[in-house]
């Protein structure tokens, strides 16, 4: 964007408005992730040492330092200790996008500023969708998954801790199966980051209950019934906003999490 203006000579000048002026950390951040997303930069590949890359855009080790762990903090690098070891390229695809989700929602979570009901809302916004798609898309190997999954959850009793397991296991393949590889991620971030909280208050005949839900849903999916599918994990979600105790309402903290 320009302006054009006189100075007091009638003559006319240009100001050049808008231009972000990046500082050199910033410059270097977004070279190297224009080379890590562009695949100039290849997933697994090791980035030049510190002193290197300091020679290259002319900063100091500090500069380049701080510009890695902003990419790092983004999930487009991890680092490997020791001798042998250095900064590398994360591979860049919907798994990386769940595991940067999932940081940033165990941030969140540590603020101590979000409620059981802003969850149960926001897996409600995602799931239910997730669970139609499923069943429209679903493949033989992915009803056989949800399969080997519920059958593992009829052996288990409330208090074995596989149960949040098997429970998170459930829901992200059903989001996978939608076929829609960012509802997954964001449906994996959501499970991984906070699947404890919903067994806060689990009783026996809640246990039983939420797998009779849960066999609901996969029967629905297995049928290729998405109307069926969304109505059974409407009821699935519902049921668990009104039974998972006294968290819901109140804002988590670190020790939900």
């Amino acid at each position: 964007m320009t302006d054009n203006t006189s100075n007091d000579r009638g003559e006319s000048t240009t100001r050049i408005l808008g231009q972000k002026v990046l500082r050199p950390r910033q410059q270097v951040e977004e070279a190297l992730r224009k080379a890590v997303l562009s695949g100039q930069l290849a997933a697994g590949e090791r980035l030049p040492a510190e002193t290197e890359l300091a020679r290259q855009f002319n900063v100091s080790r500090p500069t380049i330092r701080e510009a890695l762990s902003a990419l790092e903090s983004q999930g487009l690098i991890f680092k490997v200790p020791g001798a042998g070891g250095g900064s590398f390229v994360q591979t860049v695809d919907h798994n990386a996008l769940g595991q940067v989700v999932q940081k940033s929602m165990h941030n969140l979570l540590w603020l101590g500023s979000i409620s059981f009901d802003e969850l149960a809302m926001v897996r409600q916004f995602l799931e239910v969708p997730a669970a139609a798609l499923a069943a429209k898309h679903r493949t033989d190997a992915d009803v056989e998954e949800l399969r080997t999954i519920i059958d593992e959850q009829k052996l288990r009793t409330v208090d074995d801790p596989a149960v949040a397991e098997l429970d998170a296991r459930f829901h992200i393949a059903i989001a996978r199966m939608s076929g829609n590889r960012i509802l997954a991620s964001l449906v994996y971030a959501l499970h991984r980051e906070t699947e404890p909280v919903s067994y806060l208050d689990l009783s026996p005949s809640v246990g039983r209950d939420t797998f009779a839900q849960h066999q609901s849903i996969f029967h629905s999916i297995a049928d290729g019934d998405a109307t069926a599918a969304e109505a059974a994990i409407i009821d699935h979600l519902t049921y668990l906003r009104h039974h998972i105790g006294p968290s819901r309402g109140r804002p988590l903290d670190s020790g939900d999490a």
